[in-house]
């Protein structure tokens, strides 16, 4: 798909030189970057998903007691 975008000219002209020095073309530099870009945020999106449904009421996200005191009584008591 085309599209046209507005952007400074000082970086058209970075991306026009590390698209050269890369050997690739301007629109595939642009697709590196915006792929790159959201990737970089896709865990945003899951990290404020989870804090939504853990801040719901009625869900709690810790451990439940009972399964606590199990888990530390398993543990083998050792002198220090």
């Amino acid at each position: 798909m085309k599209t046209a975008i507005s952007i400074p000219d000082s970086l058209f002209n970075a991306a026009e030189s590390l698209a050269k020095r890369l050997g690739i073309s301007r629109s595939e530099l642009y697709q590196r970057a915006v792929y790159s870009y959201i990737e970089k945020h896709r865990a945003e999106g899951v990290t404020e998903s989870l804090n939504t449904l853990y801040e719901s009421d009625g869900i709690s996200s810790g451990l439940d007691p009972v399964i606590e005191h199990l888990q530390g009584a398993s543990i083998a008591k050792e002198d220090w």
